[in-house]
């Protein structure tokens, strides 16, 4: 998948529930970003190839993103992934980076956060993710 040449960016916010979505959306706004709902790992991924999304933001309920990362891999496409929770632990955000996310989040967000965490993601989407077993 081609990135973004132009100054628009496409983010895709699978599987947030509205208030999560809002919260993060409001920490994202920049002019030049714009923001995308997928509820279905197959909406995600035509989206993602539509779009030419930059990153997916992707829920940690019930490891709800492991079937997004398999269908991303099983692509071969090199899409960001970074999982987003209402609370940050540590046991989740280390399966997160092991089943292969980019990075992990957690509310309250904050607009520099964010930032980084969104320009770190674009970096890592135009090298190949390491994936660490278990």
């Amino acid at each position: 998948m081609r990135r973004n040449c132009a100054s628009t960016q496409n983010f895709i916010l699978h599987r947030l529930d509205a208030a999560l979505a809002k919260q993060l959306g409001d920490a994202m706004a920049q002019p030049g970003r714009k923001l995308h709902s997928t509820v279905s790992t197959s909406e995600c991924i035509s989206a993602a190839e539509i779009l030419r999304a930059d990153v997916v933001f992707c829920n940690s309920d019930r490891r709800e993103y492991q079937p997004l990362l398999d269908a991303i891999e099983h692509r071969s496409l090199q899409l960001p992934v970074v999982v987003v929770s209402r609370i940050p632990e540590t046991t989740e955000w280390l399966d997160a980076i092991e089943a292969g996310a980019t990075d992990y989040c957690a509310a309250p967000f904050e607009h520099q956060h964010i930032s980084w965490l969104v320009q770190s993601a674009l970096l890592a989407g135009r090298r190949p993710a390491m994936v660490v077993s278990r």
